[in-house]
């Protein structure tokens, strides 16, 4: 038995009626951009993670681009951000005109490190934009103390967060503006590109709504220069399906999760380390090795698909060379891309395949 890292076609084929029926209903209504399946699935996802607002974008990336605009955040400005965060976090700030500062993320659990985050901070910040990796949220109550210390803003970077808890409360409303991505391979993943982002400052969403319509409130009046990023009516039709399930199905994530961590314990590598004030959805379930590239090939022989969330920092992209940060500028950041490997989890991953999973990692971790 082969084991997929994920399975997006088993998700499909278990909410099948549904999603077809909702898309249906969409392609029926004649509401092809906007409409009520946008409005429907903007209020219940702001609904599930507590926030009074949420605007529908076309993907992740415009959803942090249009967070840091709607806030007039420019050229000249600095936004502080992790080292080893996914390359979108940057080209988000790159877009506005600003410069983002790399900043090392604690070593355990991979998130940007509150503790190092006020030696970076200068008279040209304006805002630190955490990324809740792995869908493990950030420590968020020191950096919103940080942020108000220095007159900051937060931007939480979700994208890999849906379902995501951070002290109880779940992610979406701490900062003052948190963007999302419903990448098919999302824990809410749409068919398709889809974002959004989720806010309690009813004129910050409304700035957002206008940049994202050709910057217009209303038909051919246009009042700043916008862009074009609109949720698809036919992804939120998905999407609203998609929600219900949403709980149910990180639960099945969090079972699988802890299986791993602890069937691998006693092995050599190292397992995700989760804070007591932190519950994650387990978008990813990222180990650790200095043989990462053995592991993964060992693993692959034995048909165990892994992947590697990311293999070269942003720093040491050709797109960033600019910046001017030479290897080993951020070694914890390097360390971790030379290390991780993320094996298979998903809601339809079965426990025989789990199973597999751990049986093929053991013996490649003991040899």
């Amino acid at each position: 038995m082969s084991v997929p890292f994920l399975d997006l076609g088993a998700a499909y084929h278990a909410l099948q009626t549904d999603i077809d029926a909702a898309v249906a209903r969409t392609l029926g209504s004649g509401w092809y951009i906007g409409g009520p399946e946008v409005a429907s699935f903007e209020q219940a996802f702001a609904a599930s993670v507590d926030a009074a607002h949420c605007v529908g974008v076309a993907n992740g990336l415009d959803a942090l681009h249009l967070a840091l605009r709607a806030l007039g955040i420019g050229p000249g400005d600095e936004v502080i951000t992790a080292s080893n965060s996914y390359i979108a976090t940057l080209l988000a700030i790159s877009m506005v005109g600003a410069t983002p500062v790399l900043v090392e993320p604690h070593e355990r659990t991979h998130n940007l490190d509150p503790a190092k985050i006020e030696a970076a901070i200068t008279i040209r910040t304006r805002a630190l934009l955490p990324t809740h990796l792995y869908g493990q949220p950030a420590d968020l109550n020191p950096m919103l103390e940080i942020a108000e210390r220095h007159g900051l803003k937060l931007i939480e970077d979700a994208a890999q967060a849906h379902g995501a808890r951070y002290k109880e409360r779940p992610v979406g409303a701490y900062g003052h503006v948190v963007c999302w991505s419903f990448y098919p391979s999302k824990n809410l993943g749409a068919l398709g590109d889809a974002g959004a982002v989720t806010t309690n400052d009813a004129e910050l969403a409304d700035r957002i709504r206008t940049l994202g319509n050709y910057g217009s409130h209303r038909r051919y009046v246009n009042e700043v220069r916008g862009v074009n990023s609109r949720l698809d009516p036919v992804q939120a039709a998905v999407l609203g399906v998609k929600l219900k399930h949403l709980a149910e199905w990180n639960e099945r994530r969090r079972v699988t999760a802890n299986f791993y961590l602890d069937a691998l314990v006693e092995t050599n590598l190292v397992l995700p380390e989760v804070p007591a004030w932190a519950d994650p959805c387990w978008h990813l379930f990222v180990v650790r090795s200095p043989e990462r590239d053995r592991l993964q090939a060992q693993l692959a022989e034995a048909g165990i698909q892994t992947l590697i969330h990311y293999p070269i920092p942003p720093h040491r992209q050709q797109a960033y060379a600019d910046l001017g940060y030479g290897e080993g500028a951020f070694p914890i950041a390097e360390r971790l891309a030379d290390e991780v490997l993320s094996l298979p989890i998903g809601p339809h991953l079965a426990r025989e395949q789990a199973e597999l999973v751990v049986e093929a990692v053991r013996r490649a971790a003991a040899t």
